[in-house]
């Protein structure tokens, strides 16, 4: 299918990337696509481009941009060199150190010339204050989320967010801020706060796997306190999956995991996004 995949501008002076059948004129429901941790590269650029091609309208903010310009640290070369390097070491290890040094140590195997910007780039991905970062993509998504239920392409229908890892824990988040959102789909994200679960107006679903021990550890409490609130929280854990599962670029990828958690996606969205309002 030929897809049509301008970039567009967002509040903020932000960018995003809006993809949908080149060939359709009228109206179709709305997807803000929320990206992993690293940026919408091609991983998420093809899921963007299936979800378009299965019917939607998708927009993809671009949170690491600023007037459409990526910071030098987080331009796509620098962002896959340091992705290959945290194929060598647990990620959790990297997001996980609480200093320079530990971060320098950590980095000892890599060649001199390499550990300079790759250290640069892990440390603009991985802020030690992690507040503001995620304050401030929260609302971008939110704004990129308005923006699309107001353009063209979109307008009259319904609008939902998907999200992976930090997105997947965005897209989740904005439902509990946006009450005319239609439905939201997590992949392996951590869950909305406590005390914003009950603002949460949509049906959530939600992928993880097994092997995801952090996840895995926090939800029974999510599940529990969207039962408490009489939230729609459909999940599915994927035996031997581990965190990252769906990313075909990385070796955490699972097909099997990946097969079933597309197949349900994409019903899930058919079910809430599908019929007109």
């Amino acid at each position: 299918m030929q897809l049509a995949t301008p970039d567009v501008d967002l509040p903020g002076s932000r960018t995003g990337h809006l993809f949908r059948p080149e060939r359709v004129e009228e109206p179709l429901p709305g997807i803000v696509l929320v990206q992993e941790i690293w940026g919408v590269d091609e991983h998420i650029r093809d899921v963007a481009g299936r979800l378009a091609a299965a019917g939607y309208a998708v927009l993809a903010p671009a949170l690491f941009s600023r007037d459409g310009v990526l910071p030098p640290p987080l331009s796509p070369e620098r962002v896959e060199r340091a992705k290959r390097y945290l194929d060598t070491v647990p990620p959790q290890l990297w997001a996980g150190l609480p200093d320079a040094a530990k971060r320098a140590e950590a980095l000892a195997g890599l060649a001199e010339r390499e550990r300079g910007p790759v250290n640069e780039t892990l440390a603009a991905i991985f802020p030690a204050d992690r507040g503001p970062q995620l304050a401030g993509w929260l609302e971008q998504v939110a704004d990129a989320v308005s923006w699309l239920r107001a353009s063209p392409a979109v307008k009259g229908r319904r609008v939902g967010t998907l999200g992976f890892c930090v997105g997947g824990a965005l897209a989740a988040e904005v439902a509990a801020l946006d009450p005319a959102l239609a439905a939201a789909v997590v992949f392996y994200g951590a869950p909305p706060a406590a005390g914003r679960i009950a603002r949460i107006a949509c049906p959530i679903l939600a992928h993880y796997g097994a092997e995801d021990a952090r996840l895995m550890q926090q939800l029974p409490s999510f599940e529990q306190a969207m039962q408490a609130a009489g939230k729609t929280l459909e999940r599915h854990v994927y035996p031997g999956a581990p965190h990252a599962f769906f990313n075909d670029t990385r070796r955490s990828y699972r097909v099997e995991a990946s097969r079933e958690a597309w197949a349900r996606t994409l019903s899930f969205l058919s079910a809430h996004l599908g019929p007109r309002p």
